[in-house]
């Protein structure tokens, strides 16, 4: 059985969907104004990981990642670039898609933008004021009362008292309590709006999901899930104002990613210290970037730098190598097997890749030592991850361009090295072969011929 480690409760646990069969699950997705960084791109691995098991598990998932396309820092970015932000979340939104694929992230069954659910959030806001639970203020904005929520904290593990007012939620006099959070911001000059009957304005961050989620997948789910950064006070004031409209368990099983680090710090843009993806996919194959993420648990920190991604280039490699002249097959994965059973019961075990990957080098050495059985089935427990799917000699080769050959220019040298052998010039034949291997790039000679690969 599936057990999840449940950040609300803090103790792994097992499984058990609302719907027999059926999982639907909510992930917090990006706010579009700038290209998405390596944080990102973990949260995008990190859910279609999960998403994937769970298909693979035999569950109908319904998967719904939201799109914030209006916000404070979308205006002043569209503002700075003297563009709308609606041209601007448009053209974030096409680059954030062009990064999910190059990464082999498949495409959530829903991906509602904010813009396009204003009128279930105002219905909620609705809801929350007659409850008592929030109120308009005299400047236009409109509150919730968390202390009228006596279980607020509880994802976040602290009281009331120990908790303060969180990023995006701003502290200001006409609050009745520094806690309290904004769920309708009054209009201001120059920025998208909407009529409501509190007056003219837009959505606060914290209420988009809390209104999605509830009209695409209901207002009790199965899970939850974001980066660790949205535990507070996201997360948490999405639990106070879906289960204080609705009077009901909001969702079952939350989860949490780690963060990625960089110098043990948090990579975050205010901090200055992220790189995009793009930037990190001009020096490392998209693959090999979906693997890095994956080597770690997802609740654990993700370390990045150079060197670990080059260790990640490596293992990978060794798993290719492993494939060489295997096929895809069009036949069931076997999951008798003693090495699919291990891969299962560490997936089971709250989604826990780094034992799941050690099943594959396992399989990987048994295909070395000329077990096709063992091949066929590392290409198919890959797939189940979302690896391993491209063909072995063209992944080894990508990436050698690097090394300042293209793959014409290698295919030349081995040519003239194979003339070179022919002539019974051998100090020429180890010339060549030294000069690419100095490149990175490993010649093997076989009975069909040369072929090569990356180092």
């Amino acid at each position: 059985m599936l057990h999840i480690h449940n950040t609300l409760t803090r103790v792994k646990e097992e499984f058990v969907p609302l719907i027999p069969g059926k999982v639907r699950m909510y992930v917090c997705g990006m706010t579009v104004y700038d290209l998405c960084h390596l944080g990102h791109a973990r949260v995008f691995v990190v859910f279609d990981m999960v998403t994937r098991w769970l298909r693979a598990s035999g569950y109908v998932v319904e998967y719904v990642r939201n799109i914030t396309d209006v916000d404070d820092k979308i205006i002043k970015r569209a503002a700075e670039n003297n563009e709308t932000p609606a041209a601007l979340t448009e053209r974030f939104i096409n680059e954030m898609h062009q990064d999910e694929r190059a990464l082999g992230v498949l495409p959530p069954n829903h991906e509602p933008r904010a813009t396009a659910y204003v009128a279930q959030m105002l219905g909620l806001i609705g809801q929350l004021i007659d409850k008592g639970l929030a109120y308009p203020a005299p400047n236009g904005d409109v509150y919730y009362s968390v202390r009228g929520f006596p279980a607020y904290g509880r994802l976040s593990g602290k009281s009331l008292d120990e908790l303060r007012a969180g990023e995006r939620v701003e502290v200001d006099a006409s609050k009745r309590d520094p806690l309290d959070f904004v769920l309708w911001k009054a209009a201001k000059p120059g920025e998208p709006a909407w009529e409501s009957p509190w007056g003219s304005g837009r959505p606060g961050w914290h209420i988009e999901c809390s209104a999605m989620s509830a009209d695409l997948l209901g207002k009790h789910f199965d899970i939850h899930g974001g980066g660790q950064d949205l535990q507070f006070p996201h997360h948490e004031n999405e639990i106070a104002q879906s289960e204080g409209a609705h009077g009901c368990t909001f969702v079952n099983y939350w989860m949490h990613n780690g963060f990625v680090r960089v110098d043990n710090e948090k990579m975050s843009k205010s901090l200055g210290n992220f790189f995009t993806i793009r930037e990190v996919l001009q020096k490392y194959d998209a693959e090999v970037v979906r693997f890095f993420i994956l080597r770690a648990h997802y609740r654990s920190p993700l370390h990045y730098s150079d060197a670990h991604l080059d260790d990640a280039k490596n293992a990978l490699n060794r798993l290719y190598v492993a494939l060489k002249g295997v096929a895809p097959t069009a036949e069931p994965l076997d999951w008798m097997h003693p090495a699919a059973q291990s891969f299962k019961a560490a997936m089971d075990d709250d989604f826990n890749t780094p034992e799941a990957l050690a099943v594959l080098f396992e399989l990987a050495g048994s295909a070395n030592r000329g077990d096709n059985a063992a091949a066929l089935l590392l290409r198919k427990l890959g797939g189940v991850l979302g690896l391993l799917q491209r063909d072995a000699a063209d992944f080894l080769k990508s990436g050698a361009t690097a090394s300042g050959f293209s793959e014409a220019e290698i295919d030349a040298m081995i040519e003239a090295r194979r003339h070179a052998r022919i002539a019974k010039d051998f100090a020429e034949s180890d010339r060549i072969r030294q000069v690419l291997l100095a490149a990175g790039v490993v010649l093997e000679d076989a009975a069909g011929g040369t072929i090569w690969r990356r180092a």
